[in-house]
């Protein structure tokens, strides 16, 4: 079955049980995520709400009707000298993957990123031997600034974490 083209739009709380759900999967059934226990739909909501009042963006897909993933830029750090810089969060549904829907998420993300003022994003990416994720992130111009050896440890087994890094400002 083929996924219908998506629509990328700021997400409401309306789709933040959708958001729950496909996080849900990577949390159970991954180690791309370092979250052991998934979010429920009212963390999903405070994050939502936190996000809006710095300004930053949450984004989600939806395709045929369904929210099919969802993207956010949130602080890097909390020490204020790191306010000009975001983390990147991606997900995808699993039935959603390989269709082009992670690349325009992440588009738009550093577009509405770069528009909120943030200068740099950063991607933390769980180096679990699918390239996938680091590749879509060097397409849209990301560069490699380092490697965090053996950080997390989920599903019994340890993994590194791989660091990207894109200017959203020229200096």
């Amino acid at each position: 079955m083929s996924t219908p083209p998506a629509t990328i739009r700021p997400a409401t709380s309306a789709d933040l049980t959708a958001v729950a759900e496909i996080m849900k999967h990577y949390v159970e059934q991954t180690v791309a995520t370092f979250t052991e226990t998934p979010p429920t739909a009212g963390e999903w909501s405070r994050l939502h709400g936190d996000l809006a009042a710095r300004g930053l963006p949450f984004l989600v897909a939806q395709a045929g009707g369904d929210v099919v993933g969802f993207a956010y830029a949130g602080p890097w750090r909390p020490k204020s000298a790191y306010r000009h810089t975001v983390e990147d969060t991606v997900y995808l549904a699993p039935t959603a993957t390989g269709h082009g829907i992670g690349k325009a998420l992440l588009s738009e993300l550093v577009s509405r990123a770069t528009a909120a003022g943030c200068r740099q994003m950063i991607a933390v990416i769980a180096d679990t031997g699918d390239p996938s994720s680091a590749a879509l992130h060097r397409r849209l111009g990301f560069v490699d600034a380092g490697r965090l050896r053996a950080v997390g440890f989920k599903h019994g087994r340890w993994i590194d974490t791989l660091l990207l890094q894109r200017e959203l400002t020229a200096p």
